[in-house]
């Protein structure tokens, strides 16, 4: 259960239809006034997610000149996301599009750059363009399937990815039979026969018997090449530097799906196809990464181990598996985006830790530092030969833009996007704050934020809306969120927190909910809510709850074990642990895993554990939202509480969003439906009094 200029490339669309599309959700739903603006300027309209952007990926041209990034913007009258390629310079200058496509990727001269787009028929394919002046674009596949993971070899001669290629085994070779069919008959369709472990997967659905494979083709266009086969998944290929081996992580064994916890790292020869595995130890190891002069691999792991959470650290080995030793295991924070210094000391890397995500440096001989420290979140995703990164910064005000800097001196950034500035301009937002509680039961400390309202009153009592996170080994983090913005802007105070087993803050932190999730994590949560109540600005008798997929679990939960919420939203929940691995998507031992038994072993723990077990004690009115495709928490969760409350007569309402898996909002339509619907169902719960004033325009 586990988001330049202000010039865009959007058509003119962008800027049309905004009022009409919200009026009429607003109209729909019976959205009272507008909410007036703060003291300090205009607030946060859900209107503007129409005309919202986001920029990602950014890749630095070789010499260091160039930068390019993928752009997405709301398609408003088909409801979905759209991209292109946008390029700029290193300095922020003549930023422009480029190119309709995403995932660019320059050619190791900086001659090209390879991408994914549609062809005319709407299928994703492998294009090229040449960055001279002429620009010329080629469409070098033809595929019916999606690639994925494009990568230059490093003399640009050829291009990596990956695809997804039928089994040589099929399950229907077990099942030929001989039916007595009269001609012309029009007959059902026959059966899906299903023998595999993992076969139906969220945001596919059931899935065709096929494995993930690696190719190559010339870069100039031509037949691609398969170079691995069998039933098994091949991880990503990353190349080594003489361009005649590629390395990557899975594991090539028989019985790989029932040991789901283990990974090994490869080389495969792309020539012969030939591989051999370069790790040996038990436990999961991947995303390895070549130093430039070919010397040593770095990557990413730990050892096997019975505890449900660990941190994993960086690895680094000889390039024949020799020696490897772990360089970070003293930070016990998961390190990724793994860059290789130019001059092959050492590895710079991200990590989320504590709430914050910032940029660290790992040498040879084990010296971990800090490159970057701060509330902030800034990832690295590219370093030229020069030492110039490229990489998105943002912070609880600031959504995400593409930055260059030194990769040594994060502090000398040059901003490059700007692309939400325009709809923000003008706009107050709420202040953020970081909070800090000891939890009640055991005194761990909890950290968390609260978003307050624009032009925020600390005389006046405001309602409160508690969010939780899914995972459960998840993290929040103090960056720039729209949705809880847009929330306090409507004048609601929004707290979320990382509870014990949230990812980011160690092993033991994260470990801490093992065989007990949910329990004690609700205390956390309650803690941090007794801390801000206790500030002296939250209207006790207005306090809300939500929170999807692992949040919702502990909403659920909450509401079993407590009455202080006036309304609840348990979103794309699991409610019963006892019947959920046998409906959930992809390997589902590993939700077995988080028990000390299997249910038919001894179903007790699986009962103490599940929401539904509680559901006599809930008087909390509790609305439940979840998609109608959703696999990874199946919507026959959502049904099971709904029908248990709605058998005792108890206040709820089941909303079914159409063209979701799992969550609610990654149609831009239902991100609005969201939001709005989450705000309707607390104002009918809520004392009218003083919260009305407050969420139309108080504050």
């Amino acid at each position: 259960m586990n988001r330049a200029s202000s010039s865009s490339p959007v058509p003119s669309l962008r800027r049309t239809a905004r009022a009409l599309v919200l009026g009429a959700a607003a109209a729909s739903l019976g959205v009272g006034a507008v909410v007036a603006q703060s003291a300090d300027g205009e607030r946060l309209s859900l209107a503007t997610w129409l005309d919202w952007e986001r920029a990602s990926d950014p890749r630095i041209s070789p010499d260091g000149s160039q930068v390019v990034f993928t752009r997405s913007w709301v398609d408003k009258l088909d409801d979905r996301w759209e991209s292109s390629i946008q390029i700029v310079n290193r300095d922020g200058t003549r930023a422009r599009d480029l190119v309709e496509g995403s995932s660019p990727r320059w050619s190791p001269d900086g001659t090209r750059l390879a991408f994914f787009a549609a062809d005319e028929d709407g299928n994703r394919q492998i294009f090229v363009r040449w960055m001279d002046a002429e620009g010329a674009v080629s469409q070098v596949t033809r595929l019916n399937e999606s690639p994925s993971n494009l990568a230059w070899s490093p003399d640009g001669s050829q291009l990596s990815f990956t695809m997804r290629v039928a089994a040589e085994r099929s399950t229907a070779d077990n099942w030929n039979i001989s039916l007595p069919r009269p001609e012309g008959a029009e007959w059902t369709p026959a059966p899906r026969i299903v023998e595999r472990l993992i076969y139906r997967q969220d945001r596919v659905g059931f899935l065709e018997e096929s494995f993930q494979h690696i190719f190559v083709l010339p870069a100039d266009g031509g037949t691609p090449r398969q170079i691995t086969h069998g039933d098994h998944n091949y991880g990503a290929p990353s190349w080594e530097p003489d361009g005649h081996s590629v390395l990557f992580s899975g594991l090539i064994i028989d019985d790989a799906d029932y040991r789901w916890q283990e990974s090994e790292i490869y080389r495969l020869d792309v020539a012969s196809g030939d591989f051999v595995r370069v790790t040996t130890r038990k436990g999961p190891d991947r995303n390895p990464v070549a130093s430039p002069d070919g010397r040593y691999i770095a990557y990413v792991g730990h050892d096997t181990t019975t505890y449900d959470y660990i941190e994993s650290a960086l690895y680094v080995m000889n390039a024949d598996g020799t020696n490897p030793r772990a360089l970070t295991m003293e930070l016990d924070r998961t390190p990724s985006g793994l860059h290789w210094a130019p001059d092959n000391d050492g590895v710079y890397f991200n990590v989320q830790a504590d709430g914050y995500r910032n940029v660290y440096h790992a040498s040879l001989d084990g010296e971990v530092r800090a490159v970057s420290e701060g509330p902030q979140m800034l990832a690295v995703n590219d370093v030229s030969r020069g030492g110039v990164a490229v990489g998105m910064w943002g912070d609880a005000h600031e959504p995400g833009d593409v930055y260059a800097f030194p990769i040594e001196n994060p502090d000398r950034k040059t901003r490059l996007t700007k692309v939400n500035a325009d709809v923000l301009a003008g706009v107050t937002l709420g202040e953020v704050e970081q909070v800090w509680t000891e939890s009640s039961y055991d005194g761990l400390p909890i950290h968390g934020w609260v978003i307050k309202p624009p032009g925020f009153d600390p005389a006046h009592r405001y309602p409160m809306m508690l969010v939780i996170h899914g995972g459960p080994h998840g993290m929040y983090n103090g960056g720039f969120n729209f949705a809880w913005q847009e929330h306090a802007a409507n004048g609601y105070v929004v707290l979320y927190t990382n509870p014990r087993g949230s990812s980011g803050y160690g092993t033991e932190f994260g470990n801490a909910i093992q065989y007990d999730y949910p329990n004690h994590d609700f205390d956390d949560l309650m803690s941090s809510v007794d801390d801000v109540v206790s500030r002296g600005y939250i209207d006790e008798s207005n306090m809300f709850v939500y929170g999807c997929s692992g949040g919702g679990v502990l909403t659920a939960w909450v509401v079993g074990h407590t009455d202080r919420f006036r309304a609840a939203s348990s979103n794309c929940p699991v409610v019963n642990w006892f019947s959920f691995p046998g409906q959930v998507d992809g390997n589902y031992l590993r939700w077995y895993a988080d028990f000390e038994h299997f249910p038919w072993e001894d179903p007790s723990e699986h009962i103490r554990r599940s929401p539904i077990s509680y559901v006599g004690s809930v008087t909390t009115p509790t609305m439940l939202m979840t998609g109608v495709m959703d696999l990874r928490t199946p919507i026959s969760q959502t049904e099971q509480f709904y029908q248990a409350l709605k058998a005792q007569r108890k206040p709820t309402a089941m909303i079914r969003f159409e063209g979701e898996w799992h969550g609610t909002s990654s149609k831009p339509s239902n991100f609005l439906r969201t939001q709005l619907y989450l705000r309707k169902w607390f104002e009918r719960w809520g004392t009218h009094d003083d919260a009305v004033a407050t969420t139309q325009g108080g504050g």
